[in-house]
């Protein structure tokens, strides 16, 4: 069991609220025109990141039904009853889309993908470096397999897990989460205080295309 593995797991209890640390400072700095090298300098992922410019992320779709959610509707959109993300399920309901992809909604770096079980299940997160130097992090969780490993450069659309239902906990859907705080634990996913957390669907209408 990693050190980090055990920082994650402390906010794995589903009916808790969520566990928060500091937003991680971020210092990003522009070396010539191929890579841009991003200190994240608090929480669990505190490293020095060098992002070589086709990964930075320039812009965002829907991790289903790619680039713009065909087939597939928001059941529980971030804020109701007090959900941290949106519960993307298939118009054709049940579980009819267990084992549908799961596409990464835009250019980054993975920073995790593990079975932590519990109501999460497979769970993987892709850290996206704008232009600009501000960073996002993007979850996809209740993942039925995952197709890609801690460190994997991802580009947008590029699949990386398939729909599931946590080990048969729920119907088969994605919890898509986006935040702006970097290296905060896992959580619960409903919580009151919603900070550290962002609207991804309001994100991803715009953030489409990003201005260099």
């Amino acid at each position: 069991m990693t050190i980090r593995y055990i920082l994650y797991s402390l906010g794995l209890a589903w009916t808790c609220l969520c566990c928060r640390n500091e937003a991680a400072e971020k210092t990003p700095t522009v070396l010539g025109a191929d890579t841009v090298t991003t200190e994240v300098k608090s929480g669990p992922l505190a490293s020095t990141i060098t992002f070589p410019k086709p990964y930075i992320a320039t812009a965002f779709d829907f991790p289903v039904g790619k680039p713009n959610a065909k087939g597939y509707y928001n059941a529980q959109g971030f804020g109701l009853n007090y959900h941290l993300g949106d519960d993307w399920n298939a118009v054709t309901g049940g579980n009819s889309d267990l084992g549908d992809p799961i596409y990464s909604i835009a250019n980054g770096q993975v920073n995790f993908a593990e079975d932590i079980g519990a109501g999460w299940g497979k769970v993987v997160q892709v850290l996206h470096q704008m232009p600009d130097g501000e960073q996002y992090e993007s979850l996809y969780a209740h993942c039925d397999s995952i197709l890609v490993q801690t460190g994997d450069w991802v580009k947008r659309g590029q699949q990386i897990a398939t729909i599931g239902n946590a080990d048969g906990q729920y119907y088969a859907h994605l919890h898509l989460e986006i935040r702006d705080s970097i290296g905060m634990p896992i959580g619960g996913g409903y919580a009151a205080d919603t900070s550290g957390y962002l609207d991804p669907t309001r994100f991803i209408r715009t953030h489409r295309v990003i201005s260099n």
